[in-house]
């Protein structure tokens, strides 16, 4: 259980160290430029795969 604690913490420290270094040297981390640079096949799975998450969490509503 121990082991369990120190791995999340670890993957949680080190995500707060590369916000911090992107913030300190004010790189902007903008997902939706990401998907520019894809193919137009992966531009629709990516797009398919938003839609149906976006339409899975509205049955939970």
């Amino acid at each position: 259980m121990d082991c369990i604690c120190w791995i999340i913490g670890g993957l949680l420290g080190f995500g707060a160290l590369v916000d911090y270094i992107a913030k300190k040297r004010s790189i902007e981390l903008d997902p939706e430029e990401g998907i520019k640079n894809a193919s137009e096949a992966e531009q629709i799975y990516v797009e398919n795969y938003l839609y149906q998450t976006k339409e899975n969490n509205n049955h939970f509503q």
